[in-house]
């Protein structure tokens, strides 16, 4: 049995922490953003053309991840202290996403570059939130607090519904 080594108690693993239901629609849109970044490895990896897979990863991004970022900044990353390191952790990667999606369109040169950056920065955002944050806010808010993004989500958030006639990740043969 392995031990902890500075109290030497044995180690147990701690049992996940269940998803409120005001969290679950934004973890769900986190199974589509990390579906995006296999599309996009995938995509790369298949030798896609660079503009096929931006032109998808803007019309995602416009259309699924800028709303989801909006929600959270309102309706969660504001019941934090502005000085709370996790909110800012959070928001500093909203920022650096939005700026890569910027890039992916003003330096069409670099666009594969700015995919593979886009693919990786996302997904360890994905798991920040999902490992980190989201169960930070979970004991942290009250569950009042939680109703209320319950409300909020329920009469604002939009499921994903893909409208895309490329499947540029599917591979034919």
């Amino acid at each position: 049995m392995k031990t902890d080594s500075k109290s030497n108690h044995p180690k147990t693993k701690a049992a996940p922490l269940k998803r409120h239901p005001a969290l679950v629609p934004l973890s769900q849109d986190h199974h589509f953003g990390l579906l995006l970044c296999w599309k996009i490895r995938t995509g790369l990896s298949l030798s896609v053309s660079p503009d096929r897979i931006a032109s998808y990863t803007c019309y995602f991004f416009d259309h699924h991840l800028a709303p989801h970022f909006k929600g959270e900044e309102a309706f969660l990353f504001n019941l934090l202290a502005q000085k709370n390191e996790k909110r800012k952790e959070a928001e500093r990667q909203h920022r650096r996403l939005r700026r890569l999606r910027i890039k992916l369109e003003e330096m069409p040169a670099r666009q594969a570059i700015t995919l593979g950056q886009i693919e990786e920065v996302l997904e360890a955002h994905i798991r920040f939130e999902e490992r980190d944050l989201f169960p930070y806010l979970q004991r942290q808010l009250t569950e009042e607090q939680l109703k209320e993004i319950q409300t909020q989500l329920e009469t604002s958030h939009q499921q994903v519904v893909e409208q895309w006639d490329d499947p540029f990740w599917e591979k034919r043969g």
